[in-house]
């Protein structure tokens, strides 16, 4: 019961945050851009999602935080 709860809390949090995570062409936009990072290419969608905050820090990026910027340009 407490894995069904855990679990549902996840998707449930993740649905808030990400409205559009359950819409497939969104999973395709997420798809193109970690392909095109691949390739050292930016999407600019992606670009146009980078708070200023981000790039003014010139600390190490974190993968969350990398992960988070793409799905805020595709989810969102």
């Amino acid at each position: 019961m407490r894995f069904f709860v855990h679990i549902f809390g996840m998707f449930a949090g993740l649905y808030l945050s990400w409205p559009g995570i359950s819409i497939p062409g969104n999973w395709k936009c997420f798809n193109e851009i970690i392909a095109k990072s691949a390739e050292d290419k930016i999407f600019f969608k992606a670009a146009l999602e980078i708070p200023s905050s981000y790039l003014l820090t010139g600390k190490n990026k974190k993968m969350s935080s990398k992960v988070r910027i793409v799905a805020d340009a595709c989810f969102r």
